[in-house]
């Protein structure tokens, strides 16, 4: 089971998202852990205080690193668990990551999603106003990842889209755990387009080898239309891929085709 460890000024914001649909469902059968940790209940003093001014100056307020790094010294213990269980579990050495979610991090992909899934647990801290100190990230955090070149007011949605993508590759949680292995990405390229009924809509029809029932055509002809999809919207990714001659063929067949129809 994959422990979701969460450093949040807003923890219902993670639970109302994280409990709906497949990630909720993984939750109730324990195929995954959510813990929530409020950073305000370990605020420096009586009126609940996270933050303070920058040294140096500036525009806004920053997290202040006596908060985080109690909230993070809590998230490693297991407070459901008894000591003997405790000591069980330190003595296997469970995998744990801690990962701030920031914009100045790596980008996340799919690669990324396939080794952190792999990890026992994965200790989410979420930045508000202009961040967090700096000492408490040198001395707590293995890794910063960003959902995105773009600034949020929070690290909160991005914690939502990081479990979201993990939790898909933890066994049983997608009805077939081999379901995710031809998505988008996971092959290092974009997923082809899909169908379904009816087989005529406002007179765009699916392609005929799709109704054909000759299973070795429909896998080749869905192999193309992935690498055209690719090509067409991320030819950057197309532009890593390793194709042999036969496939570069057939893709300028498969699109003189297609542009025919």
């Amino acid at each position: 089971m994959l422990r979701f460890s969460v450093l949040t000024l807003f923890p219902d914001l993670i639970q109302d998202a994280v409990q709906t649909s497949i990630t909720g469902r993984a939750l109730r059968a324990g195929l995954i852990e959510l813990q929530t940790i409020q950073i305000r209940d370990y605020a420096v003093n009586d009126y609940g205080q996270v933050d303070d001014a920058l040294y140096g100056g500036g525009t806004g307020m920053l997290l202040r690193p006596e908060p985080i790094y109690a909230a993070w010294q809590d998230a490693q213990v297991d407070k459901n668990s008894n000591p003997v269980e405790q000591i069980l579990a330190n003595d296997h050495s469970p995998k744990i990551k801690t990962i701030l979610l920031s914009p100045k991090g790596q980008v996340l992909n799919q690669k990324r999603v396939e080794e952190l899934a792999k990890e026992d647990q994965l200790v989410l801290i979420c930045g508000h106003y202009e961040g967090i100190d700096q000492r408490v990230l040198d001395e707590v955090v293995d890794l910063e990842i960003s959902i995105g070149d773009y600034v949020l007011t929070g690290g909160e949605i991005a914690a939502i889209v990081l479990i979201d993508a993990v939790s898909r590759l933890v066994p049983g949680v997608l009805p077939r755990d081999e379901a995710h292995e031809l998505e988008s990405h996971s092959l290092g390229r974009l997923e082809q387009p899909h169908y379904t009924r009816p087989a005529n809509w406002q007179g765009r029809t699916v392609p005929d080898v799709l109704t054909s029932g000759h299973q070795a055509k429909i896998d080749r002809h869905q192999y193309l239309a992935s690498l055209a999809e690719t090509m067409r919207k991320r030819p950057d990714l197309f532009n890593q891929l390793q194709l042999d001659p036969a496939d570069y063929r057939d893709l300028i067949e498969f699109y003189r085709s297609n542009a025919c129809q």
